[in-house]
């Protein structure tokens, strides 16, 4: 048996996991949980990061003696370190407003086309080539580190940035499966000179899921020594669907929770103009695999609305069962919605730009954002099939919004194919996964660590329903297509 640690850190929260992994044994247990979220200052939003690593390593002291860490968190951001490798400032928040209007600019050096036929990203304005386009302190940084390696160079001392969030990037040739040498340069110049150790010299090697990072720095942690810390699949998503508890390949995947991740698991990238127009992007995943996806605004919309209401979500969940469909529909990718602030007013300011009447009732705003929510995931699922030519025969919706029952059932009734909700700490189950196999666990491939999975945790099955013209409808009305 595998008793190992997961550091599971989200948008919203942080937590750390306690797994254990036998034979026909996958267990997990909340041990610590602590508040995460964006802290303002001189204008700017940050992350907490020196309050994270804190908890972090409480919560590594509550799950006891353990035989190894591993560490996932959201995509895009990072630390910059100096020559002595200190952190130079708290890591800027991706919803911070300094890359407004970079990407424009950054495209206008770098054609879109050339910039997808290498990176294969999706164009998201907070990417990490354009935040780094913007950032100040580039010119003193000599060491780039993600959010999880940041950590793991805390805890042990070393420095490597693991594969699937350096694929987030947009300075990871996809092809190469290495950093893009020209990107780099490219990015130097733009920021009008060179970091002390060459831009290109801040970007550590690359490091694979169960490489061992390094064993813990007791004096640094007040933990034993000699426990390692190990790369999982650091970006939280290519951890979640490490734990997508399919059978076989014909299927999709959701993974629902502040943001929503939707797509295909692929052996290769597809880098093609139709992709690229479409928007889809192909980050990596463990084993080599391809995470084949567009990201979509997930659950933020409704967080922010229910945290300006201060009201219970059992009881807004419950009226908007009631609530008539297919009254209101928004954007949920507007860029109206992306900041932090009062998210009711503003849905009602896009209704009101769009030439509808705004949701008269909570209930009715919340049925608003979750079939809003489940008609982008259906035309992203259909787009992918097309796009990657694969066939889906059933979506999976894990994480956090794999609870929701209302939007399970609206989704599976908007794409049309039965909804498997579940597991809902996926991102933590693929993280102990990559640890206990590293450790010896006889977990040899995806495959193993899927059936794993399925043996052991409970699924909610949503058949579709109701009527396909309906939805039909409704996306045309939304998106001006059928």
């Amino acid at each position: 048996m595998k008793r190992v640690a997961a550091v599971d850190l989200g948008a919203s929260s942080g937590r750390v996991m306690l797994g254990e992994v036998g034979a026909d044994v996958l267990r997990l247990r909340e041990v610590h949980r602590f508040w995460n979220g964006p802290v303002e200052a001189d204008g700017t939003l940050h992350w907490d990061i020196h309050t994270l690593y804190r908890e972090i390593v409480r919560g590594l002291h509550q799950a006891g003696p353990v035989d190894s860490v591993g560490i996932d968190s959201w995509a895009v951001d990072y630390g910059l370190l100096d020559r002595s490798g200190r952190l130079l400032g708290n890591p800027v928040h991706y919803r911070d407003s300094r890359t407004d209007g970079v990407m424009e600019r950054v495209l206008a050096q770098v054609p879109a086309a050339e910039l997808y036929a290498v990176t294969g990203l999706q164009q998201l304005p907070f990417n990490t080539i354009y935040q780094l386009s913007a950032e100040p302190l580039l010119g003193e940084a000599a060491t780039f580190l993600m959010i999880p390696d940041l950590i793991a160079y805390w805890l042990t001392g070393e420095v490597g940035v693991e594969r699937t969030n350096a694929s987030t990037t947009q300075l990871y040739d996809v092809l190469a499966r290495d950093w893009s040498d020209e990107l780099i340069a490219r990015l130097g110049a733009g920021a009008g000179g060179c970091a002390p150790a060459g831009v290109r010299g801040i970007f550590p090697a690359l490091r694979e899921p169960g490489d061992v990072i390094g064993d813990m720095l007791p004096d640094q942690t007040g933990l034993a020594s000699g426990i390692p810390v190990i790369a999982v699949g650091s970006h939280d998503t290519a951890s979640a669907v490490v734990a997508v508890p399919a059978d076989g390949e014909r299927f999709a995947y959701i993974s629902s929770g502040t943001w929503s991740l939707v797509g295909l698991e692929l052996d290769s990238p597809v880098l093609t103009d139709e992709a690229r127009e479409a928007n889809f992007t192909n980050e990596g995943g463990v084993d080599g695999r391809i995470r084949f996806l567009r990201n979509v605004m997930g659950l933020w919309i409704l967080q922010e609305c229910q945290r300006v209401w201060g009201d219970d979500l059992d009881n807004l969940l419950r009226a908007a069962v009631e609530a008539p469909p297919f009254a209101v529909l928004i954007d949920p990718d507007a860029p109206e919605f992306l900041a932090p602030g009062n998210m009711p007013e503003r849905l009602d300011e896009h209704c009101v730009r769009t030439g509808q009447e705004p949701p008269r009732t909570r209930g009715a705003a919340v049925r608003c954002i979750l079939e809003s929510l489940a008609l982008a995931y259906r035309r992203t699922v259909r787009s992918a099939q097309t796009i990657a030519d694969r066939d889906v025969d059933v979506l999976h919706v894990i994480g956090g919004g794999s609870q929701n029952e209302l939007l399970c059932q609206l989704t599976a009734d908007a794409c049309g194919v039965p909804v498997l909700a579940g597991p809902v700490e996926a991102s933590a189950l693929g993280n102990v996964l990559v640890q206990a196999r590293a450790l010896g666990e006889p977990l040899p491939d995806l495959a193993a660590m899927r059936a794993l999975v399925r043996s052991t945790h409970s699924l909610r099955r949503y058949d579709p329903q109701g009527k396909p013209a309906d939805w039909d409808a409704a996306e045309s009305r939304l998106f001006g297509t059928r």
